[in-house]
């Protein structure tokens, strides 16, 4: 085969620096924003926090040092992030972990140095909700290849009795039945309900998990006030033992801050963005000045001087970039908020979701001029601050559903006519998503059963089945 070269014109469309870094810094909500930018602070010697007493005249512009120089364009190229970019985590506030809390209360047990090895190992293996998702023979085996201790599921076994007495109580489990036998058996059997629900958990967990519950009242020979105060009892009990440990300032409670602060007072609206403890960046003064020393009069860059002015330039690029981002982010949120704002405007008055209109991001995108995207970037993540509560932008965006008149109405509408229909039901007679939709039907909302079904599961509301009670 010949071994031929030639010339081939091909038009592609990439992203400049400036756009990757304005696509990221979009995404960002107000506790993460304030973060990166103290993070490019630190990374970008050129960029300081720019303090409300210092005179505006310190806000220089930097094109009036930099002359035409022979340095090529290239060499003073910040490129400061990568496709390989991944997205760091914003942790607000350390504390003690579950592990580390299990392991704490392991040291005051007296356990040989072989025990407490296997022991941790366990503990390590917990995950979120406290569970032990994975089989003794299976960590038998991961210890012997990792650790290299050989141990067999008899002793780790034992072992899992020992952290299965730590606290939070239910730690440890293997399932969810296992889990409320260790809560249930800890409590003192002071009243009948709780004995009751112990036979239950113990004895009978597989119909109570199906809500067959006529066929337990029978079997059990209860009456159902009995039965119902032994449920009562069950439910005190966490199926997620992981997550009842919170310490303070731990990352398990975290809270909001909100991106938008909306004030209505007299009819009128006073939209804001929050601009709390977000720190004011401006290139450092010192740097320019040095920039000038390094070159002659007639603006060229003394040679001594050439790799210093390269790095200097390319740090004021990068900070001049990331000011413009940061100024572009203000801009286009408060542009589609405001926009939000408008077409929600009868919501916003008084919080009352029947007033919310259908609303798609493309919506928001034809009355901005914005990407579809860039409003989706815009409104993830992001809250606004309202006189009825704090609101996830995202929560505002509803399907269109039509009713037999031809009118259009919010996905939200439909929802709460789902839920208000679940809460006035017969609970020992749950509505199934087929009598749901006769129902919705009936009121003028075409709505099909799997689209009950869909709204159903989004508002987090189970199957028939399991909204049965006695």
């Amino acid at each position: 085969m010949a071994i031929n070269q030639k010339q081939i014109l091909s038009l592609q469309q990439k992203l400049s620096p400036q756009q990757i870094q304005m696509i990221k810094l979009l995404e960002l909500p107000a506790v993460q924003l304030e973060q990166r930018i103290k993070q490019e602070i630190e990374e970008n010697i050129v960029l300081e926090e720019d303090t409300p007493s210092e005179d505006d005249e310190q806000r220089i512009s930097v094109e009036e040092y930099l002359h035409d120089d022979d340095t090529p364009a290239y060499k003073a190229r910040a490129n400061n992030y990568s496709k390989d970019d991944k997205a760091r985590p914003v942790y607000i506030s350390g504390g003690r972990s579950l592990q580390e809390y299990l392991a704490e209360q392991l040291a005051y047990r007296n356990l040989s140095e072989r025990d407490m090895r296997l022991a941790s190992y366990l503990v390590g293996s917990l995950d979120e909700d406290g569970y032990l998702r994975r089989d003794l023979e299976s960590v038998a085996d991961d210890l012997a290849f990792t650790q290299g201790v050989e141990t067999t599921a008899a002793e780790l076994e034992r072992i899992l009795t020992v952290i299965q007495d730590l606290e939070p109580t239910g730690i440890g489990a293997r399932n969810l039945k296992e889990c409320l036998q260790l809560q249930i058996d800890r409590l003192p059997m002071t009243s009948r309900a709780r004995k009751l629900a112990r036979k239950i958990i113990h004895s009978h967990f597989d119909d109570f998990v199906k809500k067959h519950y006529e066929k337990l009242v029978t079997r059990l020979q209860v009456t159902e006030d009995e039965f119902r105060e032994a449920v009562a009892e069950i439910r005190r009990l966490s199926p997620k033992p992981g997550n009842t440990y919170v310490e303070e300032g731990s990352d398990a409670a975290p809270y909001i801050i909100p991106d938008f602060i909306l004030d209505y007072h007299d009819g009128r609206f006073d939209l804001s963005l929050n601009s709390g403890n977000m720190p004011e960046v401006k290139v450092n003064r010192r740097y320019v000045e040095m920039m000038r020393d390094m070159v002659t009069p007639d603006g060229r860059v003394r040679e001594e001087n050439r790799e210093a002015v390269q790095f200097v330039k390319s740090k004021i690029d990068s900070a001049k970039w990331f000011i413009s981002a940061i100024k572009q982010r203000r801009d286009t949120l408060t542009r589609t908020m405001r926009e939000i704002l408008d077409y929600q405007r009868e919501y916003f008055r008084d919080g009352d979701k029947g007033k919310l209109r259908p609303m798609i991001l493309k919506d928001i995108a034809d009355r901005t001029g914005l990407d579809v995207s860039t409003i989706s970037r815009v409104v993830n993540s992001k809250y606004v601050q309202t006189h009825f509560g704090i609101i996830l932008l995202k929560s505002l965006f509803s399907e269109a559903m039509q009713t037999e008149s031809g009118e259009e109405v919010s996905s939200y509408e439909i929802k709460n006519l789902l839920q208000r229909c679940i809460d006035e039901e017969d609970k020992r007679h749950p509505l199934t998503d087929e009598t749901l939709m006769d129902i919705l039907n009936s009121k003028g909302y075409r709505i099909a059963r799997r689209t009950v079904a869909k709204y159903r599961e989004m508002s987090g509301i189970p199957v028939a089945r399991l909204r049965k009670q006695i």
